[in-house]
């Protein structure tokens, strides 16, 4: 995977450095491809900030680094999530806070804490609510998880797998620990 890993950035990296290569004479040597991570290292410390930028260089060691990296290290923890009681009613008040939080999915719980389903806002936009219907009533019953444990590759299979883009995390107690999305996933390789 390494490997592959390698060839995809020298393919993203290679145009930025054309530009570069162009100032050279025309004695240049060829062009070099890196044939492992130590050589690929030394091109990435070799080139210079104004080809190369802070930010580009962010987005090569997250990748380079994503077989290591945890679900744990990106995800957002339980004690910033925000919960919806089954019985709650979707009244003004619950509603703003939902939105007002800017998490577009919500853990719907019962009176026991127990995760009954997800609350999707997209759900709660495209519907008519009254002021007398309960959470549960716009409930999706379909529930995913990962362990903080879970290697950031084992996540993108469980989002092919699952096609689901919201999974809760588990901790080694198998207890609520927060959350992971796809679009953390991307932030976390776009460097955001």
């Amino acid at each position: 995977m390494l490997d592959n890993l390698l060839k995809k950035l020298v393919h993203w990296l290679d145009p930025k450095l054309e530009k570069f290569r162009t100032r050279q004479s025309s004695t240049t040597p060829p062009k070099f491809t890196p044939k492992s991570l130590e050589e690929f290292i030394g091109v990435l410390q070799r080139t210079p900030k104004s080809i190369l930028s802070s930010r580009d260089r962010s987005r090569i060691a997250a990748i380079m680094s994503f077989d290591d990296r945890k679900v744990e290290s990106i995800m957002i923890p339980k004690s910033k999530m925000v919960f919806v009681n089954a019985e709650e009613i979707l009244g003004p008040l619950v509603l703003d806070k939902l939105y007002k939080s800017g998490f577009t999915n919500f853990p719907v719980v019962d009176n026991s804490d127990k995760v009954k389903g997800i609350i999707h806002t997209e759900a709660l936009n495209a519907l008519e609510i009254k002021h007398t219907d309960r959470a549960e009533k716009y409930l999706d019953k379909s529930v995913y998880y990962l362990h903080i444990n879970d290697s950031l590759s084992h996540a993108v299979s469980e989002i092919e797998r699952t096609n689901s883009y919201y999974f809760l995390v588990l901790d080694h107690e198998d207890s609520l620990a927060g959350f992971f999305t796809i679009q953390m996933l991307l932030d976390y390789l776009l460097g955001k």
